[in-house]
């Protein structure tokens, strides 16, 4: 199976102009959170902006793909369209490098075999800005219907009860 998010980069490094690149293919794996995802084997698309910068590779690419998850509030299955932006550098060195860096920086990903692969980077991206707790973008179905949210109180008015963390307060009044 092709990943839409390995492109193949021979000559580049050493080219000066940029190219444009397009792959679409199914996702390898399911990317995103729990609640809403890539799911594994639906349709990505790329359009990437590949530019060779000294010793390695600038990839700044577009990824769209559809969204499948649940609402939280009422479950609903949501059929969404996710569109992510990538910018990473790729280096075809090593030692890139040098000098004296703490331990816990990055890694600057690497070029193998001619190839960089934007999977972990997508990864990231699609991880930072899906919600955690996906709902419909129109409102749910049930608070339409009248349903009220589930607040803990049934059948009682909240507007006139005063907060019994706060009863100890009234002898100061």
């Amino acid at each position: 199976m092709n990943s839409p998010f390995v492109f193949d980069v021979t000559g580049l490094v050493h080219s000066s102009t940029p190219q444009r690149r397009s792959l679409s293919g199914p996702s390898p794996v399911r990317i995103g959170a729990a609640m809403i995802a890539v799911e594994e084997g639906e349709k990505v698309s790329v359009e990437a902006m590949l530019t060779p910068l000294g010793t390695g590779v600038l990839v700044d690419a577009q990824v769209q793909a559809p969204l499948r998850g649940q609402c939280v509030r009422c479950l609903a299955p949501l059929h969404q369209e996710g569109s992510f932006h990538i910018n990473q550098f790729f280096t075809d060195s090593a030692d890139l490098i040098t000098g004296e860096g703490e331990e816990d920086e990055e890694d600057i990903p690497q070029i193998v075999d001619d190839r960089v692969d934007i999977q972990q980077a997508v990864t990231d991206e699609v991880g930072l800005n899906l919600p955690f707790n996906p709902s419909c973008p129109d409102g749910c179905a049930q608070e339409e219907a009248g349903v009220p949210a589930p607040d803990g109180v049934s059948g009682q008015d909240e507007g006139g009860l005063p907060d019994p963390r706060w009863a100890g307060l009234e002898k100061f009044l």
